[in-house]
């Protein structure tokens, strides 16, 4: 599982409000809890705080992963990814990745140029730069998460349908693709929460059986939440729930406990 807690966890926060209002705020913290089949096999936090970038105030959002209990000694993850993003149009002007899982690492930093669409890439470790054109809107994989958050095109999709951004990941760009499954009320420690399905597309092969191998449940109310995400894997299968919360900006719906 040397890539699965952390990339669960973002794919997990797909979630959408109308462009015009955020659906977070500063101080809002989130924990979840990582399940390898019957397997507490650690934990996954966010966070979002306010800082300086360009004399701007900017979003920065702090993501860390890692193993626990008897996981930790079979294969560690030791994962930090943040990004730095606009408040307005939520693009990002940075981003940071600093992971260590099963030995294998990586730490780098990304710096965008909105202008000119392009990222410029700093590996501490290969001790490189290279810079790389992307699409304009492209997103680092923090920041899809606050950027969807906000998708202008929530109010259009329908069952059934797809929502694409550009997510910059691993020096390449790629489609991030979303498809709408519908709603459901779930059972979770807090009560019964109605939620929003969506299923990520993802790569099938060495990791996920197939392209539709994720699915993901958000809030669905003002805060769009992500609530559970299930995964079948080329081996075995992961789930992640929410563990605990603060800092939202509206108030919490649940229907019964």
């Amino acid at each position: 599982m040397n890539k699965i807690l952390i990339f669960a966890l973002f794919l997990m926060t797909v979630s959408f409000v109308p462009q015009k209002e955020r659906a977070f705020k500063e101080g809002e913290w989130f924990k979840f809890r990582i399940h390898y089949g019957i397997v507490n096999a650690g934990y996954a936090t966010m966070e979002v705080k306010e800082a300086v970038k360009n004399n701007k105030k900017v979003y920065h959002a702090i993501g860390r992963g890692y193993t626990t209990g008897m996981t930790k000694f079979f294969f560690k993850v030791d994962d930090d990814y943040e990004s730095y993003f606009d408040k307005g149009t939520g693009n990002p002007y940075q981003f940071v990745r600093k992971i260590d899982e099963g030995g294998y690492t990586k730490n780098q930093e990304g710096f965008f140029n909105q202008s000119n669409n392009t990222v410029t890439v700093k590996d501490y470790k290969k001790k490189s730069e290279k810079s790389f054109i992307v699409p304009a809107n492209t997103q680092d994989i923090l920041s899809t998460f606050y950027y969807l958050r906000n998708h202008p095109d929530i109010d259009k999709v329908k069952v059934g349908e797809s929502i694409s951004i550009d997510m910059f990941f691993d020096d390449d760009t790629t489609k991030f693709k979303l498809k709408y499954l519908g709603n459901e009320d779930i059972s979770t420690k807090f009560g019964t929460i109605p939620t929003m399905i969506f299923r990520p597309y993802v790569q099938a092969g060495r990791v996920f059986k197939e392209q539709e191998s994720l699915t993901v449940w958000i809030s669905d109310d003002d805060n769009k939440m992500p609530v559970r995400i299930k995964a079948s894997l080329a081996v075995g299968s992961l789930k992640a729930d929410l563990e605990a919360f603060k800092g939202l900006k509206y108030p919490f719906s649940v229907k019964a406990k």
